[in-house]
């Protein structure tokens, strides 16, 4: 009547007590069992995600720096090594990619997907850099596929394996690229070879230009056939690969109506020049 609070019943007794009544009121149920099991699987599908973005993230940083070992093809004095180091590299690649395919075991994998692609893609785009250099030719994503079949070098290996798949799994990991990896990788391929062309010309060789303009071109014919079926990355691709290929034309073109007239080591400066126009009109930055 005063206007106080009315104590309530239960504030008679301990904050303690009433929490030791209330598990014993409610002890832990089936659902809640279920739900204990549930949160487990989730953190530790996080978990193998987070480290699948990080194996993918190496993946792509020694890919890279594996394409920019090969530019440096056309200009070494001595091509083979600079071959042979760039296998090197892509070995140690394919060892990351070997964990990821061991931290995949039992699972499936179009539940990471999103995690691995990027790696993926970088991949393909220095293993087919490093193959067209080496043959003139785009390899195939059933060869890449087969380098990417691992065994276990040793019984340490295979201690390292989780106690689920352990009496299954054989002494052998596979990863396979998907088809819109490999596209994807191909397509940024195409940047790559653009940029050869020009250190090329810079070098004094001017017959890259012409076998890469029509190689470029049986790509983008390629990846017309797709169009808007495929996709949604891949038709995005589509737009960066014709810029690459416009750029390359008009590299020969310079060379076949202006290459007397200019000097081998002015052909990669004015093809620089133009490469720059073409990227101020279609609005690139």
């Amino acid at each position: 009547g005063s206007g106080g609070f009315r104590k309530r019943k239960h504030d008679n007794f301990p904050h303690g007590q009433r929490r030791e009544e209330k598990e014993n009121v409610n002890p832990p149920s089936a659902l809640m069992k279920s739900f204990k099991s549930f949160q487990l699987e989730l953190d530790t599908r996080h978990d193998k995600y987070e480290r699948l973005v990080k194996l993918s993230r190496d993946i792509t940083i020694e890919s890279k720096r594996t394409i920019f070992l090969l530019h440096r093809f056309t200009s070494a004095p001595n091509g083979e090594e600079i071959l042979s180091e760039s296998e090197v590299k892509l070995d140690a690649v394919r060892q990351k990619i070997k964990q990821v395919a061991q931290e995949l075991i039992g699972e499936d994998m179009y539940q990471f997907h999103r995690a691995i692609s990027p790696g993926l893609q970088e991949y393909v785009e220095a293993v087919s850099f490093q193959y067209f250099i080496k043959t003139r030719s785009l390899i195939s994503v059933e060869e890449i596929n087969k380098q990417l079949i691992f065994t276990a070098e040793d019984r340490e290996e295979t201690t390292n394996m989780t106690s689920n798949s352990q009496d299954k799994q054989p002494h052998r990991w596979s990863l396979k690229v998907t088809p819109v990896d490999y596209l994807l990788g191909v397509a940024d391929l195409t940047g790559e070879l653009m940029r050869l062309c020009i250190s090329s010309v810079g070098n004094g060789d001017i017959d890259t230009p012409f076998e890469l303009s029509q190689f470029l071109r049986q790509i983008y014919d390629g990846f017309t056939f797709i169009g808007n079926t495929g996709p949604y990355e891949v038709s995005k691709k589509l737009y960066t690969l014709k810029q690459s290929l416009a750029k390359v034309e008009n590299a020969c073109y310079t060379l076949k109506v202006r290459g007397s007239e200019i000097p081998k080591h002015m052909l990669a400066d004015v093809f620089s020049t133009k490469t720059e126009l073409i990227d101020q009109e279609e609005g690139l930055p």
